[in-house]
């Protein structure tokens, strides 16, 4: 499929192989008629690029226009922003991005903006210098150095401060900065990749983000599809993280019934890739073994409208939290523990996740507001979010 990516799931070992066309025959490329490890003969003008970190399991029609975009970006050192829902797998794409370009053997550095303290960002991006304040004990690297001649990834880009904002725009013209609490000029050679889930034109209009800003980084828009316009994907997705929690929980599930299956499709997954991921890890752990059956399915997957505002039995704990949870439970249910027993961490981390979620979209994704609704300093909140990976 010559200037087209090509998404190559290999199931065993979970990972994936994006190939682009590459017609001027750059070192790397395979002599013609080489075999590769999943058995499959390339050419010479083809280069297969390995995704090391991380996989993109799929392959509809929307996952592949996505792949394509991908590919045409291979040569370039285009600045590109990343837009899609929390969850879709934003900063997977970040990194094939990274990988098909020049820049591959350089760092591919990700800096998730949100889950960082405004006041150690800068930090964090730039560095600083022994004393710059208190705490300095030594002169440390920042983010920008650390990606030089590589990828740097600004995740949750919309949360990032006006003045370091200013900062950002100084790299993306002038490919230089200074240190926190220095005054030498430091030149970089750095590829800026950005990603968020918010509406920055808006963020624009509201005077949150800064517009000149704004089109230096959306040189390249790449649109990520959400789990629900790509719901052909499920099946193999599915399939791929019950392998994945089989190993990993020491579970031996078979499989999943084409019932179940043909549920799990119909949902809509508005937390996309992530939430389909856990629901995965959740019934591989509490099946234990055999082939997962419809009635296996979280009760909000296999009817979303009956269960969009509570829940699941499975989720509720005991303890601290059992009023609340038998408060938020449907009248006459209670918590039942199955033969196979649960892990009793898990459901209490599920369900404080779930609370947290909650506050959040009750604040509007304001951290600081949710913190207070659920009486945890802001950075414990962000902490917490960065641990289970959720951004927005």
């Amino acid at each position: 499929m010559s200037e087209v990516a090509k998404s190559v799931y290999c199931a065993e070992e979970a990972s994936v192989i994006l190939e682009v066309a590459d017609d001027r025959g750059k070192s790397g490329s395979r002599p013609a008629g080489e075999t590769t490890g999943a058995g499959r003969e390339t050419v010479a003008t083809r280069k297969k690029i390995p995704l090391r970190f991380s996989t993109i399991i799929g392959s509809s029609p929307k996952l592949m226009a996505t792949f394509n975009t991908v590919s045409k970006l291979a040569d370039t050192d285009s600045t590109v922003l990343v837009l899609g829902e929390s969850g879709s797998g934003k900063e997977l794409f970040a990194r094939a991005i990274h990988h098909h370009s020049p820049r591959r053997n350089g760092n591919f550095v990700a800096v998730n903006c949100g889950a960082i303290p405004e006041e150690l960002l800068e930090s964090e991006l730039f560095g600083h210098e022994k004393g710059s304040f208190t705490g300095a004990i030594r002169t440390r690297v920042g983010k920008f150095e650390m990606a030089h001649e590589g990828t740097i990834f600004l995740d949750e880009i919309g949360d990032m401060s006006p003045t370091l904002q200013v900062k950002l725009l100084r790299i993306l013209q002038q490919q230089e900065f200074e240190r926190v609490g220095g005054n030498q000029v430091i030149k970089t050679d750095v590829r800026v990749l950005a990603a968020t889930n918010q509406n920055l034109e808006r963020a624009i209009r509201e005077k949150k983000f800064r517009e000149d800003l704004y089109y230096r980084l959306n040189v390249i828009p790449l649109k990520i599809p959400p789990l629900r316009e790509r719901k052909d994907d499920v099946p193999a997705l599915t399939d791929a993280f019950i392998k994945k929690f089989n190993r990993t929980r020491n579970r031996a599930v078979t499989g999943v019934s084409a019932a179940a299956i043909s549920s799990m499709t119909a949902y809509d997954w508005p937390g996309n890739v992530r939430e389909l991921e856990n629901v995965c890890e959740r019934m591989v752990v509490i099946k234990g073994e055999g082939r997962i059956e419809a009635e296996d399915l979280p009760p909000h997957v296999l009817d979303p409208g009956a269960w969009s505002d509570a829940p699941s039995p499975d989720m509720l704990l005991v303890g601290a939290l059992e009023e609340e949870a038998e408060a938020a439970a449907p009248s006459g249910r209670v918590t039942e523990i199955s033969d196979a027993g649960i892990n009793l961490k898990e459901v209490v981390e599920e369900y404080e996740m779930t609370l947290i979620l909650g506050a959040l979209e009750k604040c509007d994704w304001v951290k600081n507001k949710a913190a207070t609704l659920l009486g945890l300093n802001r950075t414990t909140l962000v902490e917490k979010l960065k641990k289970r990976g959720i951004t927005r």
